[in-house]
């Protein structure tokens, strides 16, 4: 799956926060680093149609996210930094089962379905636990279950560890750096794109710097510096 970002640039208001951004995405891991305010997490909502771009466009295999949304949103999920933003549902079990309505399996199918999914995220325990009195880190699994459950072909992370504590960071990144799908992780952490395959550097809503994680951490300290 090719992602081609063309000419794009975005205000909010009367501020700019992305200026001429062209990048195509072909890797497996791509690290997203950057100050806060450089772009980086509009970035990230551009890939997959949660924003439209007012200048320039966003291609997923072909799909424009402007007139392909739904479509692309089908391919590329998205995981938010904050997990009660994308919970829904009352119970765990009913969570991931939200994501599974657009099939339309059959009752018996739907639970299996969901069993599975849980056992494979550790939250099987907690089926029929109410969703929001989960601890962060079992949040944050459980909206990473809700959407891979989907089978998107890319997922997107916009800070998926800025709420946990170490342990439930290490666990949110094992994950995702076992899960066949691709992904793009939006970050401050500079130890967690060293497993990336590319990393891009946003200042002032450009890419300042693309390349390989040591270079690209490399070139971001001597920007904070």
């Amino acid at each position: 799956m090719t992602i081609e970002v063309c000419g794009v640039r975005h205000s909010f208001e009367s501020r700019t926060v992305l200026r001429d951004v062209d990048v195509t995405l072909t890797e497996h891991r791509v690290g997203v680093i950057g100050a806060n305010g450089s772009g980086k997490s509009t970035f990230a909502r551009l890939l997959n149609g949660l924003v439209v771009p007012q200048h320039g466009s966003v291609r997923v295999d072909g799909l424009d996210t402007r007139s392909d949304g739904a479509e692309v949103r089908r391919r590329v999920g998205f995981v938010f930094t904050d997990p009660d933003a994308q919970i829904v549902m009352p119970t765990v079990a009913e969570d991931v089962a939200f994501g599974l309505r657009p099939q339309r399996l059959s009752k018996p199918d739907t639970r299996q379905v969901v069993d599975e999914a849980l056992s494979d995220f550790g939250l099987s325990s907690h089926r029929d636990h109410p969703a929001h009195l989960l601890s962060g880190g079992q949040k944050q699994l459980l909206a990473l279950c809700s959407v891979l459950v989907t089978e998107p072909k890319v997922l997107v992370c916009d800070e998926p560890t800025t709420l946990l504590d170490l342990r439930n960071t290490r666990r949110v990144l094992d994950l995702l750096s076992r899960i066949s799908q691709r992904v793009i992780l939006v970050t401050h952490d500079l130890e967690a794109v060293q497993r990336m395959d590319r990393v891009l550097v946003f200042d002032q809503g450009r890419i300042a710097h693309d390349g390989p994680p040591p270079d690209a951490v490399a070139h971001y300290r001597s920007l904070v510096e």
